[in-house]
């Protein structure tokens, strides 16, 4: 059972960061096409966000299984 509830939240972390992901590069794609001259500023946000993002998953992936006592 313990199983099932594991890759249920492991897909929910995945769905989360899809979306995420898919908002912070459509807000930088409008940033950029609004205000041509301050794309270096907004791919530097867009790219840390990024990252901080895609952090969040690979701790759900990597580190809470490790931490379960199952």
């Amino acid at each position: 059972m313990t199983g099932h509830v594991f890759g249920l939240g492991i897909g929910l972390a995945a769905l989360g960061v899809a979306i995420g992901l898919g908002l912070i590069g459509y807000s930088a794609m409008q940033g950029m096409s609004r205000q041509p001259e301050a794309i270096g500023k907004i791919q530097t946000a867009m790219l840390i966000a990024l990252a901080f993002v895609e952090l969040v998953f690979l701790l759900t992936v990597f580190v809470v299984p490790g931490s379960l006592k199952i």
